[in-house]
């Protein structure tokens, strides 16, 4: 299956929280979400039914996958390494998971303040505007360490207004930006149960 090309307001929508995938207008008063607080569809502004365990879990994974932009195999693949990882360090799977997601090279791009969103932030990287340590990296996937550096090579390409704080984990100057440390959960949004995404591929 190939990569969602519709409109990113209904995928937030359906969700029934924002998940900032539009850039400036998901931080403004036009937001889909605020427009339509509904499910799209023929029917979505009628009473919604009660979800199932099953439910719950298979929309919260929805949710943090459609967040990130993954593909489903993608997603999976980033849920099995963390469970590696937390079984090798005796750490916490939950935390495990969601570094992984929030240490993307796209991710932290798009953090940094240098694109509006992050699928501009993937497409700013796919096209060779950022290095990483000095040199050019064009995979979105790729796991930045703590105490990388990463560098906009294109300033202009960088949106004009912050929509939004730099984490505590990474410091920006100008066109760069540099991972301090290692995200704590703190510092992740809160609004995301890994808990229910891990119960959902434990089964």
């Amino acid at each position: 299956m190939g990569r969602y090309t519709g409109p990113k307001g209904k995928l937030s929508r359906r969700e029934g929280v924002n998940l900032h995938l539009k850039g400036s207008r998901s931080f403004s008063d036009k937001n889909a979400i605020d427009r339509k607080p509904f499910v799209p569809g023929q029917h979505g502004n009628e009473r919604r039914t009660r979800l199932s365990d099953y439910g719950i879990h298979l929309r919260e994974k929805q949710k943090v996958k459609r967040t990130y932009g993954l593909r489903e195999k993608q997603f999976k693949n980033v849920y099995q390494e963390a469970d590696r990882r937390s079984k090798a360090r005796s750490s916490d799977k939950g935390l495990e998971f969601l570094r992984i997601l929030e240490l993307r090279l796209d991710n932290v791009v798009y953090y940094s303040g240098f694109a509006p969103s992050r699928a501009a932030a993937r497409q700013c990287v796919v096209h060779g505007h950022v290095l990483v340590n000095g040199k050019k990296l064009n995979i979105p996937s790729y796991e930045l360490k703590e105490g990388d550096g990463i560098e906009l090579t294109m300033a202009k390409l960088a949106p004009v207004e912050k929509l939004f704080p730099v984490p505590n984990w990474i410091e920006v100057k100008d066109t760069k930006a540099k991972v301090n440390n290692l995200p704590i959960r703190d510092d992740i949004d809160e609004g995301i149960r890994e808990n229910l995404i891990i119960e959902f591929y434990s089964r």
